[in-house]
């Protein structure tokens, strides 16, 4: 099936999954928290770490700059940026409590301090032009994205740099049949593996259906620029099944260079 066009593709998707993201997604991601970072090295066949890798090299950094972590999930990209360089003042916010909760236990493992929010990321807590890097990485197909890039836009610095990284729908049909497919096979035998609860188990249809109505990486391309970003780079992995995005908030006069 294919989804609709850019413009209506939110609102489409907000009807069809609007139940489980308001209804199910707590318990989702409670049941797997205590096991969500070794569960995504084995259903992605050990491909987990080379994402990051390819995300994370994406991200420039210097000393003491301000970063937001949205939908942070365990912490995974806050803990590698303050391993990179640990001045920076990292902020994180996800819905799910349990979620931060190892993302917290992990961070201070390791000595490092990353702020926490407990919030809905549509409505962002902090100021305009706050931040000089903001991230999000494996959530965007559970979000109106049109919303959520605006006011990510909004919070960060002129000149500031948005990072994004998803599972995004291929664009090539045939890789897309064998996506779905490994999809189908691979998610509930990982859910076994772990003693997955039944809010997991369940949810594995709706993952492969999130995935079948949202974005390209070249559709995902229009809308940051349709956001109102500049300088939108994109690189696709696995012919497409992942892509990764940096993006800039140009200042008024639509320059690009400056924070980061």
């Amino acid at each position: 099936m294919s989804p609709p066009p850019i413009e209506e593709r939110d609102d489409f998707r907000q009807r069809r999954f609007e139940s489980i993201w308001k209804e199910d997604m707590d318990d989702i991601f409670k049941d797997v928290a205590p096991y969500y970072d070794r569960a995504n090295h084995v259903a992605s066949l050990g491909m987990w770490s080379w994402f990051s890798h390819n995300f994370m090299g994406m991200i420039e950094t210097r000393p003491g700059l301000r970063v937001l972590d949205v939908c942070a999930g365990t912490n995974a990209v806050g803990i590698a940026l303050l391993q990179r360089e640990p001045s920076l003042e990292v902020h994180a916010i996800d819905r799910s409590r349990s979620m931060q909760e190892v993302g917290r236990q992990r961070a201070e493992a390791l000595g490092f301090h990353i702020d926490s929010t407990i919030g809905d990321v549509h409505v962002l807590p902090f100021p305009d032009n706050h931040f000089d890097i903001v991230t999000l990485q494996w959530a965007s197909r559970h979000l109106r994205v049109h919303d959520l890039f605006r006011e990510i836009r909004r919070v960060l610095k002129p000149g500031g740099s948005f990072h994004h990284c998803d599972m995004l729908r291929p664009g090539n049909q045939v890789v897309e049949r064998l996506y779905y497919g490994y999809l189908r096979a691979s998610l509930p035998v990982t859910g076994l593996l772990y003693r997955s609860g039944p809010a997991a188990l369940n949810a594995a249809k709706y993952f492969i259906d999130a995935i079948e109505a949202f974005y390209t990486t070249d559709e995902l391309t229009t809308v940051l620029n349709r956001a109102g970003y500049r300088e939108v780079r994109a690189k696709s992995l696995l012919a497409g099944m992942v892509g990764l995005h940096r993006a800039c908030k140009p200042y008024p006069d639509g320059r690009c260079a400056g924070t980061v």
